[in-house]
């Protein structure tokens, strides 16, 4: 496809590495040569200076011939114009970064207005998935399928728990076949485990379940302490913690923001009239132990700093190590240094996006007979969750599983079939109109039949 992205700071920088790694034509609009520099020393890609506001500059960029027109630069207005010129301009479709909470009240009938195929707003995005790990204090990391239906879970395997030396193919016996382990995480390796894959303390491992058996099987296994949440201090007042606290509130749950802007805490204090604003400095130590840091169910880092957060998480660990640690990063190069760092579960808005739209690409770039419906890029992108809808018959389609030629590291985890969700076998088969998740080490999987070892065209 041909892509011009509108923006190159931090999510365009990634959503250009990341789309050009799927061997996209890419081209980006910076009105800096200095932000548009190091992409264009890092990636294969053209970059043209200007206002992408401007028609003329949108020609020189090539609008004509696009495919897709990403707009994710910092002012909504911006992006909502560049859209709606680049869709005036080419039958290319559009996809507009939208953050302030006002526009996207209005979003549907921006969209419509405007022609716009995809809003997207990383902020709210973030804190949806942060309220998840809330709702789950058990899990990691949680991804959702099926339209909310099934759950990819990671969590660790403690010393105590039923897991440790168990094999996979035991676990299965144990805990029931609609429970299936798809990734585990083995001294920093990532593997697609087999039956004879043996389970061991101080592992991760990602499992897919109906999103009802979450609790029965945490219950179950073992898997952790983690009481229920009903408090919750979060740390920096952006568009985020407000997204999150109006989300947790709507939950019951009592939420407390630390803020040390005064005009910032007066405006939350108005639009959370039922949450608790701290005017105050949340990397003040006295501050968080007179805030109830040592007794809160949960802790989240967003400040705009991400050394701030990891250092904040750290000491929230230290002063209740039993509380859900929840922590803001959006540069990819910290998440090697802070991997074995006790900060709990990491969230990138940036790479939320980045998800979202190439999940748009994939689904747009294919012409074959399955969408894209849902991708999830997992262990620092090593691994890919896919959820393919099969509209039409192909060479995967009716035929038992175990008689296809799977790629190797490839795992199908879940067929929804109407109101059945099936954790299949090799003696089932993939049919038309099911909805297929798959978790594979192989990246840029665009249809279902990419899953076979010599695909079919």
């Amino acid at each position: 496809m041909n892509i011009i992205i509108a923006g190159c700071g931090k999510v365009g920088y990634a959503l250009a590495q990341q789309l050009n790694d799927e061997n996209h034509n890419i081209t980006i609009i910076d009105n800096s040569a200095e932000r548009l520099q190091p992409a264009l020393t890092a990636m294969d890609i053209q970059g043209i200076v200007g206002n992408a506001t401007s028609f003329l500059t949108q020609q020189e960029a090539g609008i004509e011939a696009a495919d897709l027109f990403i707009a994710v630069t910092g002012e909504d207005e911006y992006n909502l114009l560049s859209c709606l010129i680049a869709q005036k301009s080419s039958n290319c479709q559009t996809i507009a970064r939208v953050r302030n909470p006002e526009y996207f009240k209005e979003i549907t009938y921006l969209k419509q207005c405007m022609g716009i195929a995809m809003a997207i707003n990383p902020e709210l995005a973030a804190a949806k998935e942060i309220a998840h790990l809330i709702q789950v204090p058990e899990a990691m990391e949680i991804d959702t399928f099926a339209k909310g239906r099934i759950d990819l879970l990671r969590v660790a395997i403690s010393e105590n728990s039923p897991l440790h030396n168990l094999k996979v193919l035991e676990f299965s016996r144990r805990f029931g076949h609609e429970i299936l382990i798809c990734i585990l995480v083995h001294d920093h390796k990532v593997i697609i485990p087999n039956g004879e894959t043996i389970l061991q303390a101080g592992d991760t491992i990602s499992v897919i379940l109906p999103k009802e058996k979450i609790h029965a099987f945490y219950k179950t296994a073992k898997l952790s302490s983690v009481k229920e949440i009903h408090d919750v201090i979060i740390a920096g007042g952006g568009t985020i913690s407000y997204y999150l606290a109006h989300i947790l509130q709507q939950s019951g749950i009592h939420v407390k923001i630390i803020e040390k802007n005064r005009e910032r805490c007066d405006f939350l204090s108005i639009a959370l009239p039922d949450a608790t604003i701290i005017y105050a400095d949340a990397t003040n130590h006295e501050v968080m132990l007179e805030e109830g840091l040592a007794s809160t169910d949960a802790f989240v880092a967003l400040t705009n700093m991400d050394e701030e957060n990891v250092f904040l998480s750290l000491y929230a660990n230290k002063i209740s190590p039993r509380c859900k640690n929840i922590t803001k990063i959006n540069r990819l190069a910290l998440n090697d240094i802070v991997e074995d760092l006790p900060i709990g579960s990491i969230i990138s808005p940036k790479h939320i996006t980045a998800e979202y739209i190439l999940q748009y690409a994939r689904s747009q770039s294919n012409s074959l007979g399955s969408n894209v419906e849902a991708l999830y890029r997992l262990m620092d992108n090593q691994v890919e969750a896919l959820e393919f809808h099969i509209s039409t018959k192909s060479a995967v389609t009716d035929i038992p599983l175990i008689d296809l030629q799977l790629k190797n590291g490839l795992l199908i985890c879940c067929i929804v079939r109407g109101n059945q969700i099936i954790t299949p076998t090799g003696r089932d088969s993939i049919q038309v109109d099911d909805t297929v998740i798959v978790v594979t080490t192989h990246k840029g999987l665009r249809d279902i039949q990419d899953i076979m070892k010599n695909p079919v065209r």
